[in-house]
């Protein structure tokens, strides 16, 4: 965290002025994922897990493979695939993992997107993520169930196309929706210049050979390819807005959702009403 506040002050600072390393920055604040210390419960979690370490390319930042640490926890046959969102890490699950070890005959598996938790890589981003879970996904078979919170909603969606997979259920919690419009917000945040902004979405299209409006939820989607969908939210989520959920939902109006006001972005993951509503789902 302390790197990308880092950051967002040297871009503050600038007051909109542009130097020769202004994109070298702006890389740095829109992909570099911050890292929280794993608390001493969470810990314990991961203690009584079976580690495994997997491998993904990144030829955009890295230009390398990168290795990702996941976990397992039990042997049923019922596989439960978590993945994180953007500047977080399995651990994170932890009250959700405690409470899914209750229900008989499964196992649960998540895992650290690469630049992210303890995992290798500086810099992050979607497709290393959608990367990542696909790689579970076919080390372990396909999962059952798929739990995404925030980004990993969006990766969730990839790696169902990628990976041709048709889960049975399918949970989007705080997903977001325009990838985009989340990267302006934080390009504004910083006080960023118009043109800057500009230069910055016009190397993201050339890195990625994708325009950034491109990555929205429902250009993503796998639809035909999920049996049921159900979607947790706060429509007073700043991070991923109401609008954007609501043009999605219109458009794929067979996804079933549950509304839990004031939990914000990210303590939702933790919420005990929510973890008992998708323990009664998978069960």
């Amino acid at each position: 965290m302390k790197k990308l506040k880092t950051v967002f002050n040297q871009l503050k600072s600038l007051n909109g002025g542009e130097p020769s390393d202004m994109i070298n920055l702006l890389w740095q604040l829109i992909c570099y994922s911050p890292k929280m210390p794993v608390r001493l419960q969470q810990q314990q979690l991961l203690d009584e897990a079976k580690p495994f370490t997997l491998e993904v390319d990144d030829p955009h930042f890295a230009k390398s493979a990168l290795k990702f640490n996941g976990f397992v926890w039990g042997d049923g046959q019922r596989k439960i695939l978590i993945t994180h969102g953007w500047g977080s890490k399995a651990a994170d699950f932890a009250e959700l993992i405690a409470a899914l070890k209750n229900i008989d005959d499964t196992q649960i598996i998540a895992f650290d997107a690469p630049g992210n938790g303890s995992s290798e890589g500086e810099l992050s981003n979607l497709l290393l993520f959608a990367k990542a879970a696909g790689a579970v996904i076919k080390t372990f078979g396909a999962p059952d169930v798929i739990i995404g919170h925030s980004l990993g909603g969006m990766a969730n969606a990839i790696a169902i196309k990628e990976t041709g997979i048709k889960p049975a259920l399918l949970i989007s919690i705080a997903p977001l929706m325009n990838l985009k419009e989340n990267f302006i917000a934080s390009l504004n945040a910083a006080d960023v210049a118009a043109s800057a902004q500009d230069k910055f979405f016009t190397d993201f299209e050339s890195l990625f050979n994708m325009d950034a409006s491109g990555f929205t939820l429902n250009n993503l989607y796998p639809a035909g390819s999920v049996t049921r969908h159900w979607l947790a939210y706060d429509p007073e989520d700043k991070i991923a807005p109401f609008p954007f959920l609501k043009s999605f939902l219109a458009a794929h109006p067979e996804v079933e959702t549950s509304v839990y006001e004031g939990l914000g972005h990210e303590k939702i993951i933790k919420d005990e009403n929510l973890i008992a509503d998708l323990v009664r789902l998978i069960a």
